[in-house]
């Protein structure tokens, strides 16, 4: 069975200044235009996470509250984990490792540079670096959740925000 992984760096967050800690940024006006457009172009795509898990930190669960909002999913299903935080890509890894066979698409929120080294790992493409708000679809074929590793995935979609407004 196919699974479908979403990856989706957050959208562009407010500076950070001596007053507000990098963990409770929240997401700028911009910030919130990119998550609701990616959140609609995914919804117009449909693609339909089974399960969204997010990093606590603000702009991540802002990004990932605005998406579900999108796809008519209820915000209080969203799983947050800790260590996708500051817990580099082996924490993106293990969060991926730890989902349940009943799902086979899963939508995951969380920071730069680790998700883009994520990404990269386990599809072996070179993105470079995810834009903010930006989504990388990563397929799986025949491989169990827990299964997934170094080069087992085959990335078949990188979107930009800007992208999916030029195209409107």
């Amino acid at each position: 069975m196919k699974k479908t992984l979403i990856l989706v760096r957050h959208a562009t967050a407010e500076d950070q200044t001596f007053r507000t800690k990098d963990f409770d940024r929240i997401l700028n006006s911009k910030g919130l235009a990119e998550a609701a457009v990616m959140g609609e172009w995914l919804a117009d795509t449909n693609f339909r996470p089974d399960i969204f898990v997010t990093s606590p930190a603000s702009r991540a669960y802002q990004t990932a509250v605005i998406t579900a909002e999108k796809l008519g999913v209820n915000v209080a299903s969203l799983v947050s984990k800790a260590e996708i935080y500051d817990g580099g890509p082996k924490a993106y890894l293990n969060a991926v490792n730890e989902i349940s066979e009943e799902f086979s698409m899963l939508a995951l929120f969380g920071h730069n540079p680790d998700i883009t080294y994520f990404a990269e790992y386990i599809s072996g493409a070179s993105l470079g670096s995810m834009k903010k708000g930006s989504v990388a679809i990563i397929e799986f074929e025949n491989l169990k959740w827990e299964e997934i590793s170094g080069k087992t995935g085959n990335l078949t979609l990188y979107k930009t925000p800007k992208q999916v407004r030029d195209v409107d």
